[in-house]
């Protein structure tokens, strides 16, 4: 039972829908981590796969926000990704460019992942929960989204926020049924 469960909230599971697998890119952030250490991405990747999504594609990028940007855009223009996953680099320091390059990308941003992921963060982690500006976004008909670089923090955002959105068969809504909508702006009246 989520963070959010347990405070009163309403979430159902529709056993009438059927499951429908998002394919989800994974990209590290890091000036340092190699696949074969790389815990927060394999974190998400073993959630994903687990959940019964596909990974699209997996990659490791040094702090820099262009690079950065120019990767998510790349899999924004990808017909075979749906969700962009970033971890790494949403903290305060000079180094942390993620949060940054997401927006270069977004066209709109979803203010109430940062805020959800602050609640769900809080209890676990206290005041230090200030500290993180996960953020979340859509571009080009993509979700993207850009967690922090620990394992628990990818564990907290995939399990009670990403794994219940990206799940077809969650009510009262879901981010996978409004996908054919998320680009209809550019489609001609």
């Amino acid at each position: 039972m989520s963070a959010l469960q347990e405070n009163g909230k309403s979430e159902t599971m529709s056993n009438e829908k059927e499951f429908i697998p998002v394919r989800i890119a994974v990209l590290t952030v890091s000036d340092t981590r190699k696949i074969e250490d790389d815990k927060s991405g394999k974190t998400l990747v073993d959630r994903i796969e687990g959940a019964g999504h596909i990974v699209a594609d997996r990659k490791i990028l040094r702090d820099e926000r262009e690079q950065i940007a120019d990767q998510l855009r790349e899999w924004c223009a990808n017909k075979d990704v749906d969700v962009v996953i970033s971890t790494g680099g949403t903290g305060l320091t000079g180094r942390d460019v993620t949060v940054e390059a997401h927006r270069d990308v977004y066209e709109k941003e979803m203010d109430a992942f940062s805020t959800l992921f602050t609640m769900i963060s809080f209890p676990k982690v206290g005041m230090s929960a200030v500290q993180s500006r996960a953020c979340g976004g859509v571009a080009n008909g993509t979700y993207l989204f850009a967690l922090p670089g620990s394992p628990g923090a990818c564990k907290d955002a995939w399990d009670e926020i990403l794994s219940v959105q990206l799940d077809y068969r969650h009510g009262p809504c879901n981010f996978v049924e409004i996908f054919p909508r998320l680009d209809e702006h550019k489609r001609r009246k």
